[in-house]
């Protein structure tokens, strides 16, 4: 074989194990990637709660609840991908006791936001720090991801089952793919909220906020309680 066939022949290996790399890693883990944000990236109760930490601009906090929210996700996509929506779904009655813990935690959460806009002397973003603790905000993001039932119907039966549709190593790709995807809006969700401060210099500004939190938490508890 000449030498420019065997260049050929080389440049033509190269081309398809290109063509290969690309359709086997990284066009699943893009999937997974656009998938993932399209789930996340919702007005929901976990949102809701790193938007307005994200505001007040605590650091600290706010690296810790984005932590918590991207970690429990990366758990709940892997157990998915793992095949464990097959547990979820044959086991009913845990998931409504789930439902009912959930919907009282988020009734209640509601309230508190209800309250918090209805008093406007505690709204300004120029304050001190919140008062409660990072183990207490840790732990309101915990129960805001850990019980809501839709968090395992959603990313670990329909993420896991997406995932699964593609043959071997590729769905460990997409869920890669999706990692990086709840990642990604949970660091710009929390980090990039403090370019709103200015925004919400006006007690009017959190009021609404805390309003629009207020409907979502007691819209999302009373779906949940109603078994929606």
């Amino acid at each position: 074989m000449t030498a420019s066939g065997c260049t050929s022949l080389a440049n033509g290996q190269v081309t398809a194990l290109g063509r290969m790399t690309f359709s086997t890693t990284l066009l699943p883990a893009l999937f997974g990637l656009g998938t993932g944000l399209a789930l996340i990236v919702a007005i929901g109760a976990q949102n809701a709660f790193v938007l307005r930490l994200g505001i007040l601009g605590e650091r600290r906090t706010i690296l810790a609840v984005v932590s918590v929210c991207a970690g429990s996700d990366v758990v709940l996509i892997l157990a998915g991908v793992l095949g464990i929506g097959a547990v979820v779904d044959a086991a009913p009655g845990a998931l409504v006791v789930v439902r009912v813990l959930g919907a009282g935690f988020l009734v209640v959460y509601g309230l508190l936001a209800a309250r918090r806009a209805f008093h406007p002397g505690a709204l300004s973003p120029t304050d001190a720090p919140p008062s409660t603790s990072l183990r207490s905000t840790v732990g309101t993001a915990v129960a805001l991801t850990w019980l809501n039932p839709h968090v395992y119907l959603d990313t670990v039966v329909f993420l896991g089952s997406v995932a699964n549709q593609n043959p071997g190593a590729q769905r460990w790709w997409w869920a890669v793919g999706a990692v990086v995807g709840s990642i990604v809006w949970f660091l710009a969700l929390g980090l990039g909220a403090r370019y709103l401060r200015p925004f919400f210099a006006r007690p009017r500004s959190w009021r609404i906020l805390d309003s629009v939190i207020a409907v979502v938490m007691i819209g999302l508890g009373v779906r949940l309680a109603l078994g929606d």
